[in-house]
């Protein structure tokens, strides 16, 4: 799970909060561990530079799974803590 640690939209950071509440206990309550990854670990694992545009994680998510087509934002964000998390656990 990202973690997330700055946003300057009250509005938005309460209902991110929410669903990440949400999303924790669910996975809580199934003994799922969540792993927290910061955005910059998650970007420098996906593309190399921590400073990278979202654009730039949505190429390479694309990319290194050989899709036919690129993910929408969310759901390239998803898919890059997703692989940042499996390429931390290889040896």
């Amino acid at each position: 799970m990202e973690r997330v640690f700055v946003n300057v939209n009250p509005k938005s950071t309460l209902s991110l909060g929410q669903a990440r509440g949400v999303a924790i206990a669910a996975l809580a309550a199934r003994e799922i561990l969540v792993h927290e990854i910061t955005p910059l670990k998650v970007k420098q694992s996906i593309v190399g530079t921590g400073r990278a545009s979202k654009e730039q994680v949505q190429h390479m998510v694309c990319h290194l799974l050989k899709l036919p087509q690129s993910p929408n934002a969310d759901a390239a964000d998803a898919l890059a803590c997703a692989l940042a998390f499996w390429h931390a656990q290889r040896p």
